[in-house]
């Protein structure tokens, strides 16, 4: 007795809870097995644009040692130039026009590649806590106990990235 009693409040809880999804289409849509999808957020910023073709990004000064697109790239002061070539694979959840190819270049010769990242100034509070550069400048900064250094450059509205492994 206790076992059909138990079973019917299970099955009419369970009635109950797929008819209230199915009617109330509040929050999202709801599919045939009665789960809702989460509401879609519209979209309030337009898409981060990168410039088209190859971009003098200026002259940085790297401290030490660092290891480009898996090369080793020597400390010393670059011309940092970005191509038009993108990164593939793509990131997840990266635009692919936003994560390109960067040259590193000393004495007139290529002398590193790596993936930089183009940020929208209006996405860098989003992405990034510290301080960035001011416009028309650079900063390079030592990250997870020295591990990791970070080239940030601000040009043109946009934030560019670059992350090398020491």
């Amino acid at each position: 007795m206790k076992r059909t009693v138990f079973v019917g409040a299970l099955v009419g809880a369970l009635a109950a809870s797929t008819a209230f999804a199915q009617s109330s289409g509040k929050g999202g849509q709801t599919s045939k097995e009665g789960h809702t999808a989460p509401k879609q957020q519209p979209l309030t910023e337009a898409a981060g644009t990168a410039p088209d073709g190859s971009m003098q990004l200026g002259t940085v000064h790297i401290p030490r040692g660092v290891k480009a697109n898996g090369q080793a790239l020597a400390a010393g002061t670059y011309q940092v130039r970005l191509t038009p070539d993108t990164a593939s694979p793509v990131a997840k959840g990266a635009t692919a026009s936003l994560e390109r190819w960067a040259e590193f270049i000393k004495g007139g010769k290529v002398a590193g590649r790596e993936v930089m990242s183009i940020i929208p100034q209006a996405d860098i509070p989003k992405i990034q806590k510290d301080t960035p550069p001011r416009p028309g400048s650079s900063t390079v900064q030592a990250l997870k106990g020295g591990d990791y250094l970070r080239l940030w450059i601000n040009r043109g509205g946009n934030y560019y990235l670059v992350y090398f492994a020491v």
